[in-house]
């Protein structure tokens, strides 16, 4: 009995034991959750919630004539939360009820699953009550607006559960043209398993100003993923706009002709690039590279690339020896009638046999002699080669180019000191080789000697816009107010319209309609893999036109692939110089250049514009006779001083297309531009004055418009 009772007092001490313990957990769960409840959740959702980056809309890099080169699209991803009051209350019934017709659609829109694949997924994701849950991703804004008009759908967030996340691509609308200039703006996850940004070209230069100011939005983690918490966001602020010097047309031409001698040829690369003479504005930059597969595209900006650049550097032997006065136009150099010759402590070699043993100046220049150049550069800097490395860096050959990107490599230039092989590398240098140069840098020059020895720097971007207002401007800008006197300038464009005339580009510019000037280069290659015996030549033609009043400067620089039949300048670069010369002089000389957009004035009228409805509305009520001759929605009335009654006339509006705004209120001219999607910005007040873009310009989304009001 001692023993039973024994065992009975440790049974009862331990049910005691273990209710007082329940008891004391029940207690102190009731004093969480009712007194200190607010304090957890509210540390539950410090821990569970975070603010999270919004990324701005990224800006737009147009055209001189406002052209989209380089635009974001929109896209976006759907999820659906499985928790919505609206999907779950009354046992799900909206759910079942939109199922069914929501997987059709579903299925028949996007065409990669069934109906009934959609149904399943979509119950497992409802009976999971998932908060998260992906239907789909990055579909295009044509695609999204369909979407908003689905079953279930259509009745909103907070019945649909349907939340939707936007993001953006980088699209380029004109494809291959000016790629690589405008560069590219693509993300990737670097080793360290962060976004990284890999931009080139403009999209790198402007980066900062293209990206805009990011957002912040407050986002809550659950088991089923990000959930974002409406009411908790800070929108981002968009990106600028770029506008760059670049003109459509002209870098089209630049690009067709290029690619074509790179195709009949089957060259390594190549670019070409058109500069405006006066202000120094790029309008075109070709950069084309051959891949495996034999098809070409802008792989990498070889406009900058630094390369020994064969004989088109002659022009800075020419006009160094005559500003030192060695030398004259017509003084007499004997180069041989064997093409090759030993000058100083160098044997030079001419790439063709003179035409005669003795040549002037400008001969030498003409036909491109390397014998006569070495011949003047011995004679001049023989006893101090330094100097010729004056006169590089007195045409800005030894820095680099001062365009407005990034990323611009260095020039290289081979020593010239007396006791480090200067003389010989002096005289290498007079006829192309021993210094490397980017083909910016040499069509800088010759754009200089073009423009009458006033040195423009070469710049890409007019102006910084923020919706349509400009925010910042860029003009040209004088490097070198003259790198020579008149006279020396004078003999340098002389001496190479002898080239076109009588030279090395004679017969590749064979009955041209209008004058031209320039110089061929053709340079032996020998640079990282490539060696001598590879027979791989850089081809360059560079030059201006018209001689007699120059518009635009030109260079094509052309790498042949080994042993190329065709690698001289004159055969390989000269056609497409040629082409891009003659298409440009029929459409663009004399320069027409872009100006806003305003009718001529007339004080013996006034002109009022709108739906043609409106306005015969207020004649109406206003009792006023007009003559009526509109038909269309949109019409103009022209209202004389005189006693002649006004004259309602149709104003034809068409789609995509600049209409004409004068006359008109502030009200209709949005409706108009807004609907096709353009950017409008807007000063004054009343009705239009001028427009930015004269009527019948062809318009695409996002392109800027200013309204001028009075």
């Amino acid at each position: 009995m001692d023993t039973k009772r024994d065992i009975l007092w440790r049974v009862y001490v331990s049910f005691i034991g273990i209710a007082v313990v329940c008891v004391l957990i029940l207690g102190k769960a009731f004093y969480i959750q009712r007194v200190q409840g607010d304090h957890w959740r509210s540390m539950s959702d410090s821990m569970h919630q975070r603010i999270v980056e919004l990324d701005a809309d990224r800006g737009t890099i147009y055209s001189e004539d406002g052209q989209m080169l380089s635009t974001s699209l929109p896209q976006f991803d759907i999820y659906l939360d499985f928790q919505a009051d609206g999907l779950r209350e009354k046992q799900g019934k909206v759910f079942e009820a939109n199922i069914d017709s929501f997987s059709i659609v579903m299925a028949g829109f996007f065409k990669d699953k069934t109906a009934a694949k959609y149904k399943a997924e979509l119950r497992e994701g409802y009976r999971k009550k998932s908060r998260y849950y992906a239907l789909k991703k990055k579909i295009s804004f044509d695609q999204y607006k369909s979407f908003r008009q689905f079953p279930l759908v259509r009745l909103g967030r907070n019945k649909s559960g349907v939340i939707v996340e936007e993001s953006s691509i980088r699209l380029s609308p004109f494809g291959l043209l000016a790629n690589r200039t405008i560069g590219l703006s693509r993300e990737h996850i670097a080793s360290n398993g962060k976004m990284k940004k890999q931009n080139v070209g403009l999209e790198k230069s402007y980066d900062s100003l293209l990206t805009g100011m990011k957002g912040q939005r407050l986002v809550r983690y659950t088991s089923a993923g990000p959930i974002p918490l409406e009411g908790f966001e800070t929108e981002p602020e968009n990106g600028k706009d770029v506008y760059t010097t670049l003109d459509v047309n002209i870098q089209d031409i630049a690009e067709t002709a290029l690619l074509k001698q790179m195709e009949a040829t089957e060259s390594e690369y190549g670019t070409c690039m058109v500069m405006e003479t006066k202000t120094g504005k790029l309008k075109a930059i070709a950069n084309l590279g051959r891949r495996p597969d034999g098809s070409y595209w802008e792989d990498d900006n070889y406009a900058l690339r630094v390369t020994e650049p064969g004989s088109t550097i002659k022009l800075v032997t020419l006009l160094a020896v005559l500003d030192k006065g060695s030398s004259r136009l017509t003084d007499l150099v004997n180069v041989g009638s064997e093409g090759h010759k030993v000058v100083g402590p160098r044997s030079i070699n001419d790439a063709e046999r003179s035409p005669k043993e003795t040549l002037t100046v400008k001969e030498v220049f003409a036909h491109s002699s390397n014998v006569g150049m070495g011949w003047l550069a011995n004679k001049a800097f023989a006893q101090n080669p330094v100097e010729f490395r004056n006169y590089l860096h007195k045409y800005h050959m030894d820095v680099k180019s001062p365009v407005d990107l990034s990323n611009i490599p260095n020039p290289r230039v081979a020593p010239l000191a007396r006791n480090s092989g200067g003389v010989m590398n002096m005289i290498t240098m007079s006829f192309g080789y021993a210094v490397q140069v980017s083909p910016l840098q040499t069509l800088t020059l010759y754009n200089a000697v073009a423009n009458n020895g006033k040195m423009m720097k070469p710049y890409l971007v007019n102006s910084i816009r923020q919706d349509g207002l400009v925010e910042q401007e860029f003009g040209p800008t004088v490097m070198e107010e003259s790198i020579a006197s008149p006279e020396i300038i004078s003999a340098a464009q002389s001496s190479m319209e002898a080239v076109i005339t009588e030279g090395t580009g004679k017969y590749a510019f064979k009955d041209m309609p209008f004058p031209l000037a320039g110089k061929t280069g053709t340079a032996h290659v020998a640079d990282g893999d490539t060696k001598y015996v590879h027979g791989v030549y850089q081809a360059s033609f560079v030059g201006y036109f018209p001689a007699n009043d120059p518009q635009y400067t030109c260079i094509v620089v052309i790498r042949s692939k080994p042993h190329a039949a065709i690698h001289y300048g004159g055969t390989l670069a000269g056609p497409v110089f040629r082409e891009v010369a003659t298409k440009l002089y029929a459409m663009y000389v004399p320069d027409r250049k872009p100006a806003l957009f305003a009718a001529a004035k007339d004080s013996s009228n006034y002109v009022y514009a709108g739906k043609t409805d409106d306005l015969k509305n207020v004649y109406s009520r206003l009792a006023i006779k007009y003559n009526d001759s509109a038909a269309g929605d949109w019409s103009s009335v022209m209202y004389a001083r005189n006693d002649n009654n006004p004259v309602m006339r149709d104003r034809q509006q068409q789609k995509k297309t600049m209409p004409d705004l004068k006359g008109m209120g502030l009200r209709d001219a949005l409706f108009l531009l807004e609907r096709m999607g353009v950017k409008v910005s807007v000063s004054g007040k009343g009705k239009v004055k001028s427009q930015s873009l004269p009527p019948g310009t062809t318009l695409q989304k996002g392109t800027a418009v200013v309204l001028e009001l009075i």
